[in-house]
């Protein structure tokens, strides 16, 4: 469940829908318009009609699947930047650190699932196996055809029938509708070979592993040696190599995943900009507000009064 209002955000669809609809959303697709004694259990499926222009950074318990049909769509995941164009699937998993801003004239759909959901279908350990976009070492957003996303769009079109209508054994048939997407999207994953990435350069491999370790480890390891000593480079080759690569010095990179660790508390929670700077882990307030404003571009406050 969603833990509570003064602990770091982590959702689950229990407690996820007031963070990425809008209240006054007039949408009937979906789970949309359905009273929650209707849902069926561990699954939720939405439009992009209704849904709030910017959600995260937060952490949630459950996958995600969005397909943009046309328009466009920015998200960071972690430490990686991606943009929804038409046609693109994107798909992310439990715990992440994540954030999107939607262009008004978006068009598309999305899917949250726990990932029990499948379990009669697959069991929720070999998710990431049997579909790399799933796992950490995968490609979380590609494009798919214009035949594909019709495949896609059907299968969307077929569990919004299931959600909405009483009908005999819907849970079971979402699952199965579900589980072909996935086929489907990893078929599509095949074709364009993105299971057999392109042999990157040592330096561009060496960003990017420590990117994923940033993601994960940032609150309790915030020094670049805590990094090398990962990777087993030296903190001064794990610097050079940084910022040839992005531009920016790896310290950077684990004071913006620490800064939206700071906006997801600011919007998120009810703490005090004091009580966050100590579970920040900051000596004192003065420095956390100093720090925010070096990384935002405006102080703690004047960012939580702007996203409440």
């Amino acid at each position: 469940m969603k833990t509570s209002k003064a602990d770091i955000p982590k959702y689950d669809l229990d407690h996820f829908r007031p963070v990425h609809r809008q209240e006054d959303d007039p949408s009937v697709f979906g789970c949309n318009s359905l009273p929650r004694s209707r849902f069926i259990p561990g699954f939720e499926l939405y439009s992009s009609m209704g849904l709030v222009h910017s959600v995260g950074p937060l952490r949630s318990e459950f996958y995600r699947v969005s397909i943009t049909v046309s328009g466009k769509l920015d998200m960071q995941i972690g430490l990686e930047r991606y943009r929804h164009q038409d046609r693109t699937i994107c798909f992310t998993y439990p715990n992440q650190i994540f954030s999107k801003t939607i262009n008004a004239n978006t068009l598309g759909y999305y899917l949250l699932f726990k990932a029990d959901f499948l379990d009669e279908v697959l069991p929720a350990g070999r998710l990431p196996g049997e579909f790399p976009f799933l796992s950490t070492t995968g490609v979380p957003l590609f494009q798919v055809s214009v035949e594909e996303l019709a495949v896609v769009v059907d299968l969307v079109k077929k569990m919004d029938v299931e959600v909405r209508e009483d009908r005999r054994d819907r849970a079971r048939a979402v699952q199965l509708y579900l589980y072909l997407l996935l086929l489907e999207a990893r078929r599509s994953y095949e074709r364009q070979q993105l299971d057999h990435p392109a042999p990157v350069a040592a330096g561009h491999g060496l960003v990017a592993r420590f990117q994923k370790l940033v993601g994960e480890h940032f609150l309790a390891k915030r020094q670049v040696a805590d990094y090398a000593r990962l990777l087993a480079v030296s903190a001064n080759h794990l610097n050079r190599v940084v910022k040839e690569v992005t531009g920016r010095t790896a310290s950077d990179s684990i004071r913006e995943m620490l800064g939206q660790e700071a906006k997801s508390l600011l919007r998120y929670t009810d703490n005090s900009i004091s009580e966050i700077a100590y579970r920040l882990d900051f000596s004192d307030p003065a420095s956390f507000n100093r720090f925010f404003k070096t990384e935002t571009g405006e102080t703690p406050l004047v960012y939580r009064n702007r996203n409440k």
